[in-house]
């Protein structure tokens, strides 16, 4: 599911950032959970695929990443495209379908997958009765869209995001988090290349 899909326009400091001429979707924060929260694992392997499905949607598909975080039953983001003939629905389309397949190959060639039997059960039960899914439904479909009015409630949900892994108590401070770029606005390199905003 994706939530907060929106555009800003010409308010500070955004209209530097994004170029409202270039796409009707410039900046947005998405957030992604799997059809069941339970489903998504801690295992890396499974992250390591939609980090690369991140990135490649970046290189080749125009995606612009503000910020982000992968936890173990949702991704949430801010991201933008950079492109005007593709839209971020589009590109966030394709990451879920693309990552859906991945995602559930991996965990069905995955000999130490303790769940696999009961993960393949719940997806291919959310899945059997999607005319657009041939077998097995990873992602929750639709989006719940709501516009983002201020650079204050930007910030407030760019500390959310980075605020997760702390909530969760995974870490004490933002930038301990490997998946995340609170790592790049520390400073540090991050997994993700991130435009990093004021």
């Amino acid at each position: 599911m994706c939530r907060f899909i929106c555009s800003f326009e010409a308010w500070p400091p955004f209209g530097r950032i994004c170029n409202h001429e270039r796409s009707k979707d410039v900046l947005g924060i998405a957030c992604s959970y799997p059809v069941r929260s339970d489903l998504q694992s801690a295992r890396s392997e499974y992250k390591h695929i939609v980090v690369e499905s991140l990135a490649y949607c970046q290189e080749q598909k125009g995606l612009d990443i503000y910020s982000w975080v992968l936890m173990t039953n949702h991704l949430h983001m801010i991201v933008g495209t950079n492109k005007a003939d593709i839209s971020l629905s589009d590109i966030l389309r394709d990451f879920k379908k693309y990552t859906n397949k991945k995602i559930l190959a991996a965990i069905e060639g995955n000999q130490q997958e303790s769940r696999k039997e009961w993960v393949l059960d719940r997806c291919h039960f959310a899945g059997r009765n999607d005319k657009k899914i041939k077998n097995y439904r990873f992602w929750q479909e639709g989006n719940h869209v709501e516009q983002l009015y201020t650079y204050d409630f930007y910030k407030q949900k760019l500390d959310y995001i980075h605020m997760n892994p702390v909530r969760q108590e995974i870490v004490e401070r933002p930038e301990e988090y490997l998946y995340s770029s609170a790592r790049n606005y520390a400073g540090i390199k991050g997994l993700l290349n991130v435009i990093v905003a004021p």
